[in-house]
């Protein structure tokens, strides 16, 4: 029997190997998935996994993209406080239990020149799931604000801002908690802290456009 669009085995080794990197990246890091170890752990053969995945990048990657988790998205009511806080809140809880896309950033910006990852290539095919990790984890960041940011509450209450500046205030304290490794560190606390910090930079005063 030959492979074919009815045929189930490519979709099966293919789902071998993700789940083989997977187990290789929670229990080893980003150096523990390489092609050798994958292969190996999966029993499927080196040929195999070129026609899936372009390389231990790309199998990497979508290691990755297989562990983060949907973004927390903010409460619909509340004050712009409340809302932006518990986004803020929520990514510190991610952060000190899960730092699955912090991992990945740092992987990233260690490796490849993610900007020269092509974006033409279709979804699924060979090479493209280092810059589908890219989009998941851009989105990450950005899909939660994004709801609050383009409403009506931001519009009322905050003076013009630099999205990525926003981004660094709000995520940035979290990340460093984590790279800290402060065994006291308090990430709701800090969320807080973060959340009031950038309000006091941003919120329009009497006399403001």
């Amino acid at each position: 029997m030959t492979e074919g669009r009815g045929d189930p085995r490519p979709a099966r080794s293919r789902a071998r190997l993700l789940e083989a990197a997977t187990a290789l990246l929670r229990s080893g890091g980003p150096g523990a998935v390489t092609i050798d170890a994958v292969t190996s752990s999966a029993n499927v053969a080196r040929a195999t996994l070129y026609r899936h995945f372009s390389g231990a990048n790309d199998l990497l990657a979508a290691s990755f993209t297989s562990l983060i988790p949907p973004p927390p998205m903010p409460p619909e009511d509340g004050t712009l406080r409340e809302r932006l806080t518990a986004i803020v809140v929520a990514w510190g809880e991610s952060v000190a239990e899960a730092p699955t896309i912090l991992t990945a950033m740092s992987w990233l910006a260690l490796g490849p020149d993610i900007d020269h990852v092509p974006s033409s290539r279709p979804d699924g095919a060979p090479g493209s799931e280092l810059h589908s990790l890219r989009e998941r984890i851009a989105q990450q960041y950005s899909a939660p604000f994004d709801v609050i940011f383009d409403g009506p509450q931001a519009a009322a209450e905050l003076k013009p801002f630099d999205r990525t500046t926003a981004f660094a205030l709000l995520i940035g304290p979290l990340a460093f908690g984590r790279i800290s490794t402060l065994a006291d560190f308090d990430y709701r606390a800090v969320a807080v802290a973060a959340v009031d910090g950038f309000l006091t930079a941003f919120a329009k005063r009497s006399g403001d456009d």
